[in-house]
């Protein structure tokens, strides 16, 4: 519980301090996207995993050598904490989220100062718009962050994507790149403020998937194979079987032991 405390206090007090910062870096910003701006929020990320001492965050995988070629990003969601822990990685996306999170104070300034994405789910009007906003991002050679799964797993399990980002992907003619985290689940648990037990997590950059070629009658074949990757990766990382870490697959019980002396 002190931990947690103290780990609270101390992201809160970066947070506050982070926002004057945002603020100048906005006012002085000449870039149409925001660049400097969006990565100095990143930064935050960064800062905050690093003063957690029960977060290790481990990356790997690809490397992205332009930080301005543009991709669509997109990977699973297991906990609030990938959010920072997915801002270490070494350059700027525009991310998209519930309009919600944009209302709430200090925090959905800083989002709006880094020029994230609101998209309001009740809201058809929202989502084009937040459509047309991303595809600008991208044509200013600027990423897009989504979560495909719409939020966050409940069994640690991968959900089934949306079509989203795949049709952004293949109407922009721009790459996906897909992330895979992994250990983050129990980071901040679901309904409790307290931080979960010190854990190793996983941040994997994949290979991109190009998009150039496919029209949007390739979306579900595209989105399949993004979620496929995702999955074999962590079905790799927990020495389980892929249809295990299947959310759309149903689960299997568990064996029952028989009391002792049973037939």
């Amino acid at each position: 519980m002190l931990r947690s405390f103290f780990i609270w206090l101390t992201a809160g007090l970066l947070i506050l301090a982070w926002l004057p910062l945002l603020a100048v870096s906005r006012l002085f910003e000449r870039d149409p996207v925001k660049y400097r701006t969006g990565f100095l929020f990143r930064k935050l990320g960064k800062v905050l995993t690093f003063v957690n001492p029960a977060w290790k965050l481990q990356i790997s995988g690809e490397k992205v050598s332009d930080p301005r070629r543009p991709y669509v990003v997109v990977c699973n969601h297991q906990s609030l904490a990938d959010i920072p822990l997915i801002s270490n990685l070494p350059w700027e996306m525009k991310w998209m989220g519930k309009a919600e999170l944009f209302r709430l104070p200090i925090i959905g300034w800083m989002m709006r100062l880094s020029g994230d994405i609101p998209v309001d789910r009740g809201s058809a009007r929202s989502g084009v718009a937040a459509f047309a906003k991303a595809r600008q991002y991208l044509e200013q050679k600027c990423s897009v962050m989504m979560f495909p799964e719409g939020t966050r797993t409940f069994d640690g399990r991968v959900r089934q994507f949306n079509d989203g980002a795949f049709h952004l992907a293949i109407r922009s003619k721009v790459p996906i790149l897909p992330l895979v985290i992994e250990g983050s689940r129990d980071c901040i648990p679901k309904n409790s403020w307290r931080f979960g037990k010190p854990s190793d997590i996983l941040l994997k950059v994949l290979p991109s998937f190009e998009t150039s070629s496919l029209t949007l009658r390739d979306v579900p074949a595209l989105r399949e194979r993004v979620r496929g990757a995702i999955m074999k990766e962590i079905a790799e990382w927990r020495s389980v079987p892929v249809d295990t870490v299947d959310g759309m697959s149903p689960l299997k019980p568990e064996p029952r032991s028989e009391p002792p002396g049973a037939d």
